[in-house]
């Protein structure tokens, strides 16, 4: 598969799921619900119907009839052994986008249209009638096409996924971004989850299952979303909503990182403290309020923080931690002491997590806590004082990029 043919595959399932998301955030009842990947690529269920969705994107292919043939075969097939059920009933919708050639299908069609263009195919040389081969009458062709509807002028890719946002910022009360990095993230995840459920009864999900399953204000590292956005972009888009002001104002801030309890790389870890201080310290002698920030290693076994903090200190780093001397307990009073050109403190190293919300409370400046998790947070914060923002990084070796 060439790059351009993985790029339009891939643009094919985000528009599945864009479409997917945009029905379900559409049922006019919560307890409406659809099945991902179930008779079609989506189904429908409310009070008084059921529809079966195929949505396909063919940004690059003109429309023929033989495009469609096969699915709507597939939909006769499905019909065929559900027509005695008379009191579950499915409509068959066919929505699809594509390049051009739209002017050659006219709406509606007849049974002979049905018959010569769509059920009629060859196999080898052989022709087929597919009608007959199900055993099918003229009275079914007929009721079938009551039930089928073609739409073959769906929405483009960007013009769907904007209507997205603008029902996830509707349902929400939200922002632009947090609308696509919080509620279309998780939306994504979500989608992806029940899709690969190998049970179709897991596949279901009513509307209000999924508002709830999606109403979080965390950042995931999904690698649909990072495929959707591209790494780059959605650093950037972190470090502009939440580090573009820099250190300019003098808040207590703590920078949570997680590393993996599978090994990491000291010299990494100790560039990445550098940097937070380096962007979040100001401790100049013109400086009127002076500070720098807080930082906690979970994860990491004492002998190495203990390794960590000397190295740091044998490079004229200066550091504190709230223990004073050696014995001593630990003593949030001392790590809170103002930073300044006199004192040269650059860093504070908070070693336990029990010793967080210690410091916290000692606290009577503004806070913000920026937690940097690998796979679930490891503290929250019930305090509405503090501004808590939860990033999951795949790394902690990407925060470089995001600060």
């Amino acid at each position: 598969m060439t790059d351009r043919t993985a790029i339009d595959t891939i643009k094919g399932y985000f528009y599945q799921f864009d479409f997917s998301i945009l029905k379900i955030l559409e049922l006019p009842n919560d307890t409406d619900s659809v099945v991902i990947e179930g008779i079609e690529d989506l189904d429908i269920k409310t009070a008084t119907e059921e529809n079966a969705i195929q949505c396909k994107y063919y940004s690059k292919t003109e429309y023929n009839h033989s495009v469609i043939s096969k699915p709507i075969r597939l939909m006769l097939s499905h019909y065929s052994e559900m027509k005695n059920d008379t009191k579950n009933r499915i409509n068959y919708n066919l929505y699809g986008f594509y390049q051009s050639g739209q002017h050659k299908l006219t709406l509606p069609i007849d049974i002979d249209f049905l018959k010569n263009n769509f059920l009629t195919h060859t196999k080898d040389k052989v022709k087929y009638f597919h009608h007959e081969d199900l055993g099918l009458s003229d009275a079914d062709l007929n009721d079938f096409l009551t039930l089928l509807t073609i739409n073959i002028n769906a929405l483009e890719y960007d013009t769907q996924l904007k209507q997205v946002f603008e029902s996830l910022k509707l349902g929400f009360n939200c922002t632009d971004f947090e609308a696509e990095h919080f509620f279309y993230n998780n939306s994504l995840k979500v989608i992806k989850e029940i899709a690969i459920k190998g049970d179709v009864n897991d596949r279901r999900v009513r509307k209000l299952d999924f508002i709830s399953r999606i109403d979080s204000k965390k950042i995931l590292f999904n690698e649909w979303f990072i495929q959707f956005k591209g790494e780059k972009r959605f650093f950037a888009d972190l470090r502009a909503r939440y580090f573009s002001a820099l250190n300019t104002s003098p808040f207590e801030r703590f920078f949570l990182i997680e590393v993996s309890n599978l090994g990491y790389s000291r010299p990494e870890l100790k560039e990445l403290l550098f940097i937070i201080s380096k962007k979040w310290s100001k401790i100049s002698k013109r400086e009127p309020k002076p500070f720098c920030p807080y930082v906690y290693i979970h994860n990491l076994p004492i002998n190495e923080l203990i390794e960590l903090k000397r190295e740091m200190y044998d490079e004229d780093f200066v550091i504190i931690d709230g223990f004073d001397f050696a014995g001593s307990a630990f003593s949030p009073k001392s790590i809170i002491r103002k930073a300044d050109f006199t004192n040269q403190i650059k860093l504070k190293f908070v070693n336990e997590l029990n010793h967080f919300s210690l410091i916290i409370n000692e606290i009577k400046k503004v806070k913000y806590v920026f937690q940097f998790y690998l796979s679930n947070p490891f503290i929250e914060l019930e305090q509405p004082s503090i501004k808590h923002t939860k990033i999951q990084i795949k790394k902690f070796i990407d925060i470089k990029e995001i600060i």
